[in-house]
């Protein structure tokens, strides 16, 4: 039996890859209206290269582009650079269709929902507040919360110990197999892979569920739990 549905935020519930591409498109801008003599696409991939080594959490990703373009930061590009990001990112932070009343639906059932992100716990929440969901949710466990990363146990104890539900009775939703969906299996929960906001073609997900859409876990739900 289903008690309890934790999600991942970024690709599961939001689109964020295209809300950080067109960010740093827009920050990119931005500084090459300041000054930023530099190609823009060979700009942003130098931005996205700094987040693929650093992680995509990085909060100083712009001023090392800037100090290592030109050794010192100019901070009239960085403030041009950080407002413009911000704007677009704001403008670009979406819910994927059917997430909001799916969401609802899925507490009507009497479940418990949660969050478990490796984004740090501001940015989580920022996110939840501006997309107007952060209320539906009993527990919210971010990076900060226990200081390791998933698929590591630890974040998936504490998310099952604050909703005070067993692994077994829990379905992870989230859209990183090696992350999400190993670490829900290796403590005994269901798991449903978030086809729908993946960035790359899996095959095989390992995940009890494949998502097309986030409305498929209500028949899911409905099922798991004798639902008529």
């Amino acid at each position: 039996m289903i008690k309890a549905i934790i999600f991942d935020i970024d690709n599961t519930l939001l689109d964020f890859m295209t809300m950080k591409s067109n960010a740093i498109n827009a920050a990119v801008d931005g500084m090459i209206k300041n000054g930023l003599d530099m190609d823009k696409q060979i700009a942003v991939d130098k931005i996205f290269d700094i987040y693929n080594s650093k992680g995509y959490e990085h909060q100083e990703v712009l001023n090392e582009f800037i100090l290592n373009h030109l050794d010192v930061i100019d901070y009239k590009m960085l403030a041009a650079g950080i407002v413009e990001y911000k704007i677009a990112k704001e403008a670009s932070l979406a819910l994927y269709p059917g997430v909001k009343d799916t969401l609802i639906n899925l507490s009507n059932f009497g479940l418990k929902i949660g969050v478990l992100s490796d984004a740090p716990s501001r940015e989580a929440w920022i996110r939840l507040y501006i997309l107007k969901i952060h209320k539906i949710f009993d527990q919210v466990v971010t990076f900060n919360d226990t200081g390791f990363h998933k698929p590591a146990k630890e974040p998936f104890i504490e998310i099952t110990e604050r909703l005070d539900v067993l692994p077994e009775d829990c379905l992870m939703v989230g859209d990183w197999p090696e992350r999400d969906i190993k670490g829900a299996n290796e403590l005994g929960m269901k798991t449903a892979y978030a086809k729908y906001g993946s960035t790359e073609f899996i095959d095989n997900s390992g995940a009890d569920y494949d998502l097309d859409t986030i409305h498929e876990l209500i028949e899911i739900v409905k099922t798991e739990n004798n639902i008529l």
